[in-house]
């Protein structure tokens, strides 16, 4: 070894330059897709080469060893729960052949919750290649708010199977849409593929300065950023809109949702001001007016008489909101209403909502405002499923379509918490201004 290390310090000193270059090609040599470089001196060639040859046990190659195990074959298939789904017609779908897996989803208690309530849980099945369950995993959300999920594991233990149910935390991420209006609305919205909700967020935002029952023009657009909740990595329900523009008439409107560990969230313009208004504009969230207020030909009695309030058609079931703060003044049946809620507010306001397939609140109860407190039905005196809404001030009936102006908004943004919200405001205007270019890719 010293004579290999004199020999290499030899060639140093009697050729620098040559060893350098050679190292400096084979290091912009990395670079390129091949290299060469010729020795540095033939010295280099003639230097003595040493082989090390060392025996190896062949017994660890013939041992078998975890590599040499078979690795089981599993299939993954995927599905939801239907409304008339039972455990066989699921497990059929699900490609699972078991029937031990099948009498114990039948008998278990714990696994009847993978058919029970709403349809609509999504399903994993794990199997063998004899079709035979390894894992079973459902995921459902408690109730349409839930912070959380269920979800049920049904695993294969040996010959044995047992099943449980865990609380989950949601995964939140942040999705972009944009869309321009060319009838109305929510036919933009449609198109534009916005879930339900955020389109119904979206509306009641801007609903306080725009009309979009009389100012929307086509070639208006929108452009929205919102949150997507997943639970092991499937979307199970979207969240809240983060931010939005609405152009309307060449004019921009922009809100951003904001808060804070010790402030309650809240949606602001970009200058910081409160868009909270007293009032929402409509009771359901999607909806269209089938008749106004005023006079009008009754459909049932066929004469000319008042109509004191705002109906809007929707399927059974459809969910109704108040559409402010307030107290249950009344919750029950009257005569032509049939199932009614009467809510009161401040300022001598109450709100009526009429022809309710379901209640859901009592007398004295305390509703905020967006709170559900039934469901669109035909009970008492009409002719199909809609909600009657009136609006009353002082005892006098109003336009329903004006409540919206009545009561201000909220405080604007504290200056303590200034900085932080301008840093939330600019992180939002470039999501939106990516979330615009969604409609300008569309539309080239």
């Amino acid at each position: 070894m010293n004579e290999l290390a004199q020999r290499i310090k030899l060639i140093l000193q009697r050729n620098p330059k040559r060893v350098i270059s050679a190292l400096g090609l084979v290091l912009l040599g990395t670079g390129v897709t091949a290299f060469g470089v010729a020795p540095a001196d033939a010295e280099i060639d003639n230097m003595p080469v040493r082989q090390l040859v060392e025996s190896v046990s062949h017994n660890a190659l013939t041992t078998t060893s975890a590599l040499d195990a078979p690795v089981p074959f599993i299939l993954f298939r995927s599905d939801v729960t239907r409304r008339d789904d039972t455990v066989q017609t699921l497990l059929s779908r699900l490609g699972v052949n078991d029937p031990e897996a099948q009498q114990f989803l039948r008998r278990n208690p714990t696994s009847a919750e993978l058919l029970r309530g709403r349809p609509g849980k999504l399903v994993l099945a794990e199997t063998d290649d004899n079709q035979r369950l390894v894992r079973l995993t459902a995921r459902w959300l408690p109730h349409d708010t839930s912070e959380t999920f269920n979800r049920l594991v049904v695993q294969r233990d040996g010959d044995t199977l047992s099943a449980r149910i865990e609380a989950g935390e949601f995964t939140r991420s942040i999705r972009l849409s944009s869309g321009t209006i060319r009838s109305s609305l929510f036919a933009a919205t449609d198109a534009a593929r916005l879930p339900d909700g955020i389109a119904s967020q979206l509306a009641d935002l801007f609903s306080g300065s725009i009309d979009f029952r009389r100012d929307l023009r086509p070639g208006d657009s929108f452009h929205v950023v919102y949150e997507a909740l997943e639970a092991d990595g499937e979307l199970l329900r979207y969240g809240r809109l983060l931010s939005a523009e609405f152009v309307n008439r060449g004019k921009s409107h922009q809100v951003l949702w904001f808060e804070t560990p010790d402030h309650r969230g809240a949606y602001f313009t970009f200058d910081g001001e409160s868009t909270r208004r007293a009032f929402l504009s409509s009771p359901l969230a999607f909806s269209r007016i089938s008749s106004g207020f005023g006079l009008r030909f009754h459909p049932v009695h066929g004469s000319l008489r008042p109509h004191l309030g705002v109906d809007f058609p929707a399927p059974t079931g459809t969910p109704v909101r108040t559409v402010g703060d307030g107290s249950v003044q009344f919750a029950g049946w009257q005569r032509g209403f049939g199932n009614v809620v009467f809510i009161e507010h401040r300022n001598n306001i109450t709100t009526v909502y009429a022809h309710l397939h379901r209640i859901d609140v009592r007398k004295g109860q305390r509703v905020s405002q967006g709170d559900n407190i039934g469901q669109v039905g035909c009970t008492g005196t009409c002719t199909g499923p809609h909600l009657h809404f009136e609006y009353r001030r002082d005892g006098i009936h109003r336009d329903p379509l004006l409540l919206t102006g009545e009561g201000g908004g909220s405080e604007p943004i504290a200056e303590r918490l200034r900085p932080a919200f301008e840093q939330a405001a600019q992180d939002m205007r470039q999501k939106l201004a990516s979330a615009a270019t969604i409609v300008q890719a569309s539309a080239d």
